[in-house]
């Protein structure tokens, strides 16, 4: 009996130095909560739209045409629901500006969408009508003066004789041209040149998205009555020098002034047809002949072979005089970092 007590005792001790404690639960990772990566990643849609740098390039610039067509077109029905006289003449003033106010309201919506200066658009606040406007005015006016003589030259422009009479007159249609001028410029510099030309810089580089939307600026001009495809290749060259001022000064102004003065002498001052158009109270009654690639056909001088060897030389001209980069404006430099970057501010919330 003796023997089987000890042989049960040696067993149970066995057993008791083979079990090991139990460990305590741990309280702290069960009352944790669980995490989830999900939560802590922003939504797919604010992925869609937004990447790093802000609303992506592409959406940008999809929004922006959107906008800028819903507003042109009830814009362009108002401008000529009502004859305001002079031959239609306020009516076309009032379309210029309703589609200079359709492409610059979806260009603040935006800029506040992506947080970005107004001034890397192409047309920064402190040089309206500056130093550069004016240069770019007198190189427009020039620009068009040379093209005119070289045809007066050749013996395919003829000045004839005024149809204006009087001063005051003159005057009045002078002013009408140039303000309508102006606004033909900064609607078109700025809807081809300002936000697109920003937006798609980002995606895809700043001479790329020049080459697109000067071709897309060519062929808008398909629009004007009379306007041939020879014509629409000038626009598009002009348009690719409009790309190098905005890059060589950082702004839209030169182009805005070279635009608008190139445009008022070609249609007032010299008389001659403008991608098709023949405005009335112009000063002149000119003419133009000979061969039609020397005349230009139906769209006037800008459809002229010696058009495009004007636009080469003023090209050549501008690249020799603001040659270095390192000469341009802070907003030179700050709209070329940015649209090579993105802006540094983070996308809203939402």
């Amino acid at each position: 009996m003796s023997e089987a007590v000890c042989g049960e005792s040696s067993a149970m001790a066995e057993l008791g130095s083979n079990m090991e404690p139990t460990p305590a639960p741990d309280t702290a990772s069960q009352s944790a909560s669980p995490d989830f990566a999900v939560a802590t990643q922003p939504s797919y849609a604010r992925t869609l739209f937004f990447g790093p740098q802000g609303l992506r390039p592409g959406w940008g610039f999809a929004f922006y045409v959107a906008m800028f067509l819903l507003l042109q077109w009830p814009v362009a029905d108002l401008a000529w629901s009502r004859d305001l006289g002079a031959s239609g003449l306020w009516s076309m003033m009032l379309e210029e500006l309703g589609n200079l106010v359709a492409a610059v309201i979806p260009a603040m919506v935006l800029a506040r969408v992506e947080r970005r200066p107004w001034k890397v658009y192409g047309l920064p606040d402190k040089q309206v009508f500056g130093r550069l406007f004016w240069v770019g005015a007198l190189w427009g006016f020039a620009g068009i003066s040379v093209l005119i003589f070289a045809l007066y030259g050749l013996h395919a422009f003829v000045f004839g004789h005024l149809v204006l009479r009087g001063a005051r007159r003159v005057a009045e249609f002078a002013a009408f041209w140039a303000m309508f001028f102006l606004l033909v410029g900064l609607f078109e510099e700025f809807s081809f040149r300002g936000y697109s030309q920003f937006t798609l810089a980002r995606g895809i580089g700043f001479w790329p998205a020049a080459l697109v939307l000067s071709c897309l600026f060519g062929l808008n001009h398909l629009r004007n009555e009379g306007e041939q495809w020879k014509g629409v290749l000038a626009a598009a060259f002009i348009g690719l020098f409009f790309c190098l001022t905005l890059r060589r000064t950082g702004n839209l102004w030169f182009a805005v002034g070279f635009h608008g003065a190139w445009d008022w002498g070609e249609t007032f001052f010299y008389s001659v047809p403008d991608s098709g158009m023949v405005a009335p109270g112009h000063l002149l009654n000119s003419s133009i002949r000979g061969s039609e690639w020397l005349r230009g056909g139906s769209g006037g001088p800008e459809g002229s072979g010696l058009c495009f060897a004007v636009i080469a030389v003023v090209w050549i001209a501008f690249d020799r005089m603001y040659t270095s980069p390192a000469g341009r404006t802070d907003e030179a430099a700050t709209m070329a970092q940015l649209s090579t970057t993105g802006s540094s501010s983070p996308p809203p919330s939402g």
